[in-house]
């Protein structure tokens, strides 16, 4: 059993996965209150799957880009667990959790979730051999530097206001995904965080650090 938790920015995600079924999901806009409700959320999750912190013999954690404090909020309590219980950790890039959402397109894919600040952590997925898989290292960007990149035809899949939305639009190149399909599952972060661990590829839970991308100011959510 594995447990998943994305603490990345306002929004947080946990999930429980088996393997073959997400036994239960949560997600839901924490604001700034990941220290006082993450805890509970998991204890709470646990117990309405009927499950014990015994039960979990892995742990999945998405280790951003995002708010400086989210990241470390959730990733301190992950840590804390694996070396507690001695199971293995996996840490996933935020961004990669919604690439794997969206269905495979000849075209670019951006994935922009709020960084603070009216700024965006941004990253490219290019479709390579039937998967997304990233062209570069994300970094910050404003909205109108994320819409001036856009000069040919690409998808566009982010956390956006409605006017963010209406402004990105303006680029005639640019295809928007869904409200719906642009929200992170944490039951997508404990797929791919299974995957890594069932071929062996865990982390060190004393050394897992976050990614967190430089700008002119701080980023908080």
């Amino acid at each position: 059993m594995l447990l998943a938790v994305d603490t990345s920015n306002a929004q947080i995600g946990l999930a429980v996965y088996d393997g073959s079924m997400v036994i239960g999901e949560m997600a839901w806009r924490g604001g700034q209150r990941h220290t006082v409700e993450l805890a509970p959320a998991i204890q709470n999750l646990l117990d309405r799957c009927r499950l014990h912190m015994e039960d979990l013999d892995a742990l999945g954690i998405a280790i951003g880009p995002g708010s400086f404090t989210s990241l470390r909020v959730g990733l301190a309590l992950v840590k804390g667990l694996a070396l507690a219980k001695k199971i293995p950790l996996i840490g996933i890039p935020t961004l990669d959790i919604l690439a794997q959402a969206q269905p495979l397109d000849d075209r670019p894919l951006g994935i922009a979730i709020q960084a603070g600040r009216k700024r965006f952590a941004l990253g490219w997925y290019r479709d390579i051999r039937n998967q997304w898989q990233a062209e570069a290292d994300p970094r910050i960007v404003t909205l109108e530097e994320l819409k001036d990149q856009v000069k040919v035809p690409s998808v566009i899949c982010g956390e956006f206001t409605a006017a963010d939305r209406q402004a990105i639009l303006e680029n005639k190149y640019v295809q928007l995904s869904s409200p719906a399909d642009a929200i992170r599952r944490p039951s997508v972060l404990a797929q791919l965080a299974w995957g890594r661990w069932q071929r062996g590829e865990t982390d060190d839970a004393a050394s897992l650090a976050p990614i967190y991308l430089h700008t002119a100011a701080p980023i908080e959510t």
